[in-house]
């Protein structure tokens, strides 16, 4: 797939996201964390078995595959 500028408004949410998600050096916080006062958690951290959600949901490990997969 070719991206040109017409295709600005595809990529617009995906620019916005990674915006909020970067660490800035002068708060060495995310915007994201400024504003809602808590960690952002990406999507991959759910779909790819995650330390910080398992400690978050309290669930041991084999719980937690057992429940994303049924």
């Amino acid at each position: 797939m070719l991206v040109t500028y017409k295709d600005w408004h595809k990529m617009f949410l995906y620019t916005l996201y990674a915006y909020h998600t970067t660490i800035r050096t002068f708060t060495s916080a995310t915007l994201y964390s400024l504003v809602y006062e808590m960690e952002v958690v990406m999507p991959l951290e759910v779909m790819i078995l995650s330390l910080r959600i398992l400690k978050d949901a309290k669930l041991e490990e084999s719980e937690y595959v057992k429940l994303k997969f049924e």
